[in-house]
């Protein structure tokens, strides 16, 4: 450990030599490195934690650069975690840093969670932070989680020493229009920023067992106010004893769903007609599409079937993948022998390989 280059760390009365060396010592894994994502790793690789992991598929995007302040022009088209990992490493080369270019599913989370003392959630859905929570109770771990909306922001510490979980929280998981994410309302640039560095506080917080940790409370941040509250929350009998994963988290759908990627998709445009159906709004719709796209919003989709040529294979697409899912399994339930097709990802990710209007 480099005390010189941590200094004024270890000269704070209360952290000290032990608490940089308890940072050096933890593994703290990092979901999501994106808005929130980037700020916890930035800092807390700059503050010395000894290993870092990244679980992120996504690649940089133009639209990501208002946020996600780590990466530049150039990294546009480039993995994530690729992009990150080079930063970080000129940042503190000391840092063990490890990459996962996939999504965390049922089938690798606890592979992955299992390597880490502390896990952060900084992901955008609610499929995946059910299954981070769940992960985490059945493996002991604590996880950091933070969340936006518009001009506001939440943190809290779940599964910490005993205390509340997510479910705790959140019991069961909202519909998959319930809350808009940032790709359909919005972020202000610098929210996930602040955001993100209260997580990372209450990371090193954790780590070093200093202060009051956020267990049992969940901070709500107004940016436009520049007020902050407190909610307090108890540990509901039961969420601390899940022994097993659900089968899946997906937003509730009893109908299977198939879906194509974004390479997939790509070729299927280049080499014959698809119907091909944008749910987003009209505002999302405008601001980029696919050419071959026809744009019937989730809120109208049943009122406007006779657009749909439901004689071909229909595929649906969304943002990221969520509100398809919901069109398709309404479709199926109106048209069961008919082909519904997801695209996965949405396009968050068919716009790194396909033209755009």
């Amino acid at each position: 450990m480099n005390e010189e280059r941590y200094l004024r760390q270890i000269t704070l009365d209360g952290f000290g030599t032990i608490g940089q060396k308890k940072l050096n010592d933890a593994k703290v894994l990092v979901v999501g490195a994106g808005g929130l994502g980037i700020p916890v790793l930035t800092y807390l690789n700059a503050m010395g934690v000894g290993t870092l992991g990244i679980v992120d598929a996504d690649i940089v995007s133009l639209s990501n650069l208002h946020r996600q302040v780590l990466f530049t022009e150039a990294m546009v088209g480039i993995p994530k975690v690729e992009a990150i990992k080079k930063q970080l490493s000129a940042q503190n080369s000391t840092t063990q840093i490890q990459t996962y270019q996939t999504f965390l599913t049922v089938a690798n989370a606890l592979d992955i969670i299992e390597n880490y003392d502390i896990v952060v959630d900084a992901t955008d859905n609610f499929p995946t932070r059910y299954l981070i929570n769940d992960a985490c109770v059945i493996l002991d771990k604590p996880f950091v989680y933070g969340a936006l909306h518009a001009f506001e922001g939440q943190v809290s510490v779940f599964n910490y020493k005993g205390g509340p979980t997510y479910r705790c929280l959140f019991p069961t998981m909202p519909g998959a229009d319930a809350v808009p994410n940032c790709n359909e309302n919005g972020v202000l640039g610098i929210l996930p920023g602040i955001i993100g560095n209260l997580q990372a506080l209450e990371v090193v917080k954790v780590i070093a067992e200093i202060g009051e940790v956020l267990s049992g409370t969940l901070l709500l941040f107004d940016t436009l106010s520049q007020r902050t509250q407190k909610m307090k929350f108890q540990l509901q009998i039961g969420n601390n004893k899940i022994k097993t994963l659900a089968s899946s988290y997906e937003f509730d759908c009893e109908l299977p769903i198939k879906s194509v990627g974004a390479a997939e998709l790509k070729k299927l445009l280049s080499d014959t007609a698809v119907e091909l159906i944008d749910v987003r709004t009209d505002k999302e719709f405008q601001r980029q599409h696919l050419k071959e796209a026809k744009h019937i919003p989730l809120s109208e989709l049943t009122s406007r079937l006779d657009e749909i040529d439901l004689e071909s294979t229909v595929y649906v697409i969304c943002q990221s993948g969520i509100r398809s899912k919901k069109a398709i399994a309404s479709l199926l339930e109106l048209f069961p022998g008919k082909a519904f097709v997801d695209v996965s990802g949405g396009m968050n990710q068919i716009k790194n390989y396909v033209d755009t209007c």
